[in-house]
């Protein structure tokens, strides 16, 4: 079975999900979006209220920025794999409860081993510290850790990890704008420097 086959079908458990209590105030779950062969993936935390509308995960603001630095680097959302670590929009956008991440990771789980990815870049700190338990590296902040590229094995697969400032923070503080402009650059250069791209055609 094609790799978007298997993606197809983990999204049509997610958006039927009832498996923690979320599901009852969602519009849309969230599965994922993007190139099934890509050798990148992108992890956030969890939808929004633009996501939930849409089904899509970074279609609101932080989308905006997302896509923004995306470019910066050469790549469009279609070339990239982009996911969340719970599917569905936590209520007034709290942050996810730990039974939730618990509850809905399996799901992130197979999306990783379908997509087999050579490098994780992870967006903020709740994906940050879930692909950090996952490879067992120590994790005590986001800021400590973003703008480095990690060797790790999670699920049994050699990757990078690279951790980064959820592009959601821009909105509230401007200075964030540019550091992830420069880890978004400093990315670019370490894809290069371990092969000259990053998505099977």
């Amino acid at each position: 079975m094609s790799k978007k086959k298997l993606l197809d079908a983990v999204a049509s458990d997610v958006v039927v999900c009832t498996k923690c209590p979320l599901w009852k105030s969602r519009k849309n779950a969230v599965p994922g979006v993007g190139n099934p062969r890509s050798q990148i993936m992108f992890i956030g935390e969890a939808p929004g209220a633009s996501e939930d509308a849409k089904g899509e995960p970074f279609v609101g603001m932080a989308g905006k920025f997302l896509d923004a630095f995306l470019s910066q680097i050469g790549f469009s959302r279609e070339q990239v794999f982009i996911t969340n670590v719970v599917k569905c929009r936590p209520p007034g956008n709290r942050q996810p409860k730990p039974l939730e991440i618990e509850t809905c990771t399996p799901y992130l789980d197979r999306q990783v081993l379908i997509i087999r990815p050579k490098f994780v870049v992870t967006l903020g700190s709740h994906s940050t510290s879930y692909v950090f338990s996952k490879a067992v590296l120590p994790f005590n902040s986001i800021t400590q850790v973003r703008g480095k590229m990690y060797k790790a094995t999670i699920l049994g697969l050699q990757l990078g990890v690279f951790p980064v400032f959820h592009p959601a923070s821009t909105l509230y503080n401007p200075q964030y704008k540019e550091i992830l402009e420069d880890d978004f650059q400093l990315l670019k250069t370490k894809l290069s420097k371990a092969h000259s791209g990053v998505t099977n055609r």
